[in-house]
């Protein structure tokens, strides 16, 4: 297959985590189907305040044998401040007796082309990447907030990057972000965060959003594979946002 250069504009979420262009080399025909259609691509970041609501998390994960085979393995658990794609995060799932349980994680799901951060809601559960975390691997991402950078639609088609918001669901103290894992050829569970259609009030920023959970609806999705529509019907989209 004919090969390409794709050139990336990132805000130090994609590969290289400086906010510059960089080039990747990836199958042409690839170029179109994965990021857009696969992904529902949009920028990765996320933010863990050093609050008392994260906090039996933080230390539920920092606790955990896994922390502490990972962080011999250089993976360390970050436990405050912005969260990039590769970095390692608290996550809950179920544990191996059933029960709800906090894990460290890592964002990104490794395969032969690029990496993916993303899944789109809307057909997680046909992709080949997704389809079987889809079925027996939901998770859920605690954080205080979500960033993403305006998208600007410009006459020629292309678009412009503007400012940075930060989004948290209306009203809401902690944001809950559906996610799928599965366990890589490093023996350590990886997470994808899943996408939607925007809120009304916060589609001028960015044709995608994360999933947002209820807090009441976290163990459900957890623990039943949803029925059809579920996340779209139960999903948060009413946002709070600022510029920063």
């Amino acid at each position: 297959m004919r090969q390409t250069e794709k050139r990336i504009f990132c805000h130090g979420c994609v590969f290289c985590r400086r906010g510059k262009i960089v080039s990747v080399a990836i199958e042409s025909a690839y170029i179109t189907s994965f990021w857009e259609e696969e992904t529902g691509n949009m920028c990765c970041r996320y933010y863990l305040d050093e609050s008392p609501e994260l906090k039996p998390y933080v230390d539920e994960a920092k606790g955990s044998s896994l922390s502490v085979k990972m962080s011999q393995e250089g993976k360390l658990l970050k436990t405050e401040g912005e969260i990039r794609p590769t970095d390692t995060v608290p996550v809950l799932a179920k544990n191996r007796q059933g029960k709800s349980a906090v894990f460290p994680m890592i964002w990104g799901f490794t395969t032969r082309s690029a990496p993916l951060f993303n899944a789109r809601s809307e057909t997680a559960h046909l992709k080949p990447s997704f389809r079987e975390a889809f079925e027996r691997r939901r998770c859920v991402i605690p954080c205080s907030r979500y960033f993403e950078w305006e998208h600007i639609l410009l006459s020629n088609g292309k678009n412009k990057t503007g400012d940075r918001y930060s989004i948290r669901p209306a009203g809401e103290t902690l944001t809950w972000l559906a996610g799928l894992y599965h366990f890589e050829t490093d023996g350590f569970p990886h997470f994808v965060v899943l996408t939607r259609e925007p809120g009304e009030n916060i589609r001028f920023i960015h044709n995608r959003m994360p999933v947002i959970l209820p807090e009441k609806e976290i163990r459900k999705w957890i623990y039943d594979l949803p029925e059809k529509n579920w996340l779209e019907d139960t999903a948060l989209t009413e946002m709070d946002f600022q510029m920063g």
